[in-house]
This record gives structure tokens, C-alpha cells and sequence, in this order.
């Protein structure tokens, strides 16, 4: 069939919205109509090329849509079903088996590099391969074959045109609290970095009833917004230690900690900033090659941890029905992250996620009301 995608083309171009072929699904595949996609900061770093993956490509990774079809063996889903995407895993390593999808030992495989397993791809250009199954599903298209682990059924009643970034970004803030910190009511926590994903970390340590909740930022617009959904405490970075004011406002150090910049100096503050048996979690992403350093002498002393952490630790079949709950309910209202873009317009949601004018940009396929 033929579909409109939003194709990468190479390091430093634009996105190209051109028509391809999609071919039918295949063993283990299910055919989506896509809704709605995030745009993910990931999604950048590959175009980019930071990480090899096959070019041209149809890169997404936050999609959202209505199951079209489903290839041989597929027994989760059927047409009609409303599903969110998620990353890619093999279901058969040990850190699958055990419930730690995001660690499994195909990941970048089976989320990177551009095709199926076997080397085939879904997508074509007047017979020409385009790279596919970008983590198992390559959502910037109307249409694509997505891989049967990628894929979580939800609600029919669940908004298909917010709920994408749920299977990326969202779950990747949260998880990290959820399901690593795990911090218990009446701690104290910062998160670093007020984007997307670090307030989504905010909106978790609230579900989580922590009590002293610090946002750490360079960004006034983005700590005025952190307050807003529930930091009790907010640091500009430029204009104060945040390491000293930590320690003033938590009295000695912070028992949890999440970095969702990637930088290698705030990871460094992040660890100074940490309690007596402190926890702290990186999430976010940097280039390869990007070293940072931590007194150990110091810091052994403490106790602390320090996790390192995909996709929020998590198994999406569980806690993306999980956070969707939440959402329901008015505890975890990350939709007010989301800002709406058709997608003609993807290449502005792309330099709006640079600038840092959007915090999840969010692109439309087609009208909500039609997708419901």
C-alpha cells in the first residue's frame, strides 16, 4: 500500500514527507494507522547520526494509532484495537525473561539499525529500501508494520492524539522514579533538566507523595511551569549553586535524584547533591565518547547509588496501562507537556524540540475526533 512518510535523509537535512510503499506485515507484525506521534530528542540525535542507523530511514518512536491488520502469529492485538508503541525487544534474553525489557541484549539491534532481524525492511521508495522498524516501529508514517512487542493495547476511550509520547519519554521520567527510585512518601527528590522527560519525573515523584520536590533548570519559563505542577522548590542553575541550595533546603542532601540533561556537569552535581545513601538516576542521553567524572573518595563514604537508566525500567504491556490510569484519574496529567503540530509541519516540531520552544511536540495525523 501506498503511505506518507516523513523520511531522514542524513546528517544535518530536514525531514522529507515524500509517499512510499508499505509492504504487508509480517510474521510477528501489526499493521498501525497512525494517530499521532511524538517527536523525541532521540529521534533528533539519529538524524543527526550520533548513532548509526541505515539512511534513508523513517525514524518515530512515540506513535499512538488503530490496529489495521496483523501479520501471522500475532495474538495480542486485532483490527480496531487502539494501541500505544513502544521500544523494541527480543522477549527471549535473560533481561527480558526477568521483566527488564529495556536492557535487553538485541536492543540497539532490534531498535537502531533500520530493518527486521532477517535484514529486511517494510518500506521502499520506487523499489528502493528506506530504512524501517526504527525501534520496532518507525512511527512517522500514516501507516507501519510495528513489531508485536512494541505494540500495548489501551482503552478505546484513551486519546490517541496525546497519548504517544506515553511510550517513550513519558514512561522514561517516570519509570526512572516508579520503577528504580521507588522513592517513599515524605522523601525528598530533584530533578535536573525541565523538559519533557524531567517533568515527567516531577509528575511521578508527586504520585509518589514525595514531599520536597526540587526542579533544577537554566530556564525560568520552564521552573515557573515546574511549580505549577507540583515542585515545592525551584533552582535557576545560573544563578545559584544548586548543590549548596540543595543541601540548604533538604538539610544535608537529597535522598533521590534524576539527570535528564545528559551533560556530563550536571551529572556531576547531581552526585554532590545526594544524602546519606542517596539514590540517583541518569536518563538522559548523551553522545558516545561523553565522560564525566565523581570523587569517589567522597562519595563512597556516603553510600549512595547511582542507576543508569532506559526507557524508565519498564515493561510497556504493564506500566503504560499503568500511567494511562493515572492520567485518568487527574494524578498524572502529562498531557499538559504536549504541544500539537500537524504533520506537514514535523520539521518545525523538530527545531522547536532544539530551541526548546515546545517541551513534547506531538504530531497529528488526523483529526482526534475521527481516530476516537
Amino acid at each position: 500500500m501506498r503511505v506518507t512518510a516523513a523520511v531522514a535523509t542524513g546528517k544535518g537535512n530536514p525531514l522529507t514527507i515524500k509517499e512510499l510503499d508499505l509492504a504487508e506485515p509480517g510474521p510477528g507484525e501489526v499493521q498501525v494507522r497512525m494517530v499521532a506521534t511524538g517527536v523525541c530528542h532521540t529521534d533528533a540525535s539519529v538524524r543527526e547520526q550520533w548513532y548509526p542507523t541505515q539512511m534513508p530511514a523513517v525514524l518515530g518512536h512515540e506513535g499512538a494509532g488503530i490496529v489495521e491488520k496483523t501479520g501471522p502469529g500475532v495474538t495480542s492485538v486485532r483490527p480496531g484495537d487502539h494501541v500505544v508503541l513502544s521500544f523494541a525487544s527480543c522477549g527471549t534474553c535473560a533481561s527480558c525473561v526477568s521483566g527488564h525489557p529495556a536492557y535487553c541484549s538485541q536492543f540497539f539491534p532490534l531498535n537502531f539499525f533500520g530493518h527486521r532481524p532477517d535484514g529486511s525492511v517494510t518500506f521502499t521508495d520506487d523499489g528502493e529500501p528506506v530504512g524501517s522498524h526504527f525501534f520496532g516501529q518507525s512511527s512517522f508514517s500514516t501507516v507501519s508494520n510495528i513489531a508485536e512487542r512494541s505494540v500495548v493495547k489501551v482503552p478505546d476511550t484513551a486519546p490517541l492524539d496525546v497519548l504517544g509520547p506515553i511510550g517513550c519519554s513519558i514512561q522514561t521520567g517516570a519509570g526512572a522514579v516508579l520503577n528504580v527510585l521507588d522513592p517513599e512518601a515524605g522523601s525528598s527528590i530533584v530533578i535536573f533538566g525541565a523538559g519533557a522527560v524531567g517533568m515527567s519525573a516531577l509528575l511521578a515523584a508527586r504520585v509518589a507523595n514525595a514531599s520536597t520536590v526540587i526542579a533544577v533548570d537554566i530556564i525560568e519559563d520552564r521552573l515557573s511551569f515546574a511549580a505549577e505542577l507540583g515542585a515545592t522548590h525551584v533552582i535557576n542553575s545560573l544563578e545559584e549553586d544548586p548543590v549548596a541550595r540543595i543541601r540548604e533546603i533538604t538539610g544535608g542532601g537529597v535522598d533521590y535524584a534524576v539527570d535528564s540533561t545528559g551533560n556530563k556537569a550536571v551529572f556531576r552535581t547531581m552526585v554532590d547533591s545526594l544524602g546519606t545513601r542517596g539514590h540517583a538516576a541518569l536518563v538522559g542521553l548523551a553522545s558516545p565518547g561523553t565522560e564525566s567524572t565523581i570523587d569517589i573518595g567522597t562519595t563512597i563514604l556516603t553510600g549512595a547509588r547511582i542507576s543508569l537508566v532506559i526507557e524508565g525500567d519498564s515493561v510497556p504491556q504493564t506500566f503504560i496501562p499503568r500511567l494511562i490510569s493515572l492520567y485518568e484519574e487527574g494524578r498524572f496529567p502529562f498531557d499538559k507537556l504536549i504541544t500539537s503540530y500537524a504533520f506537514e509541519d514535523i520539521n518545525t516540531a523538530f527545531d522547536d524540540t532544539r530551541t526548546g520552544a515546545a517541551l513534547k511536540p506531538v504530531v497529528v495525523f488526523q483529526p482526534p475526533s475521527e481516530s476516537l
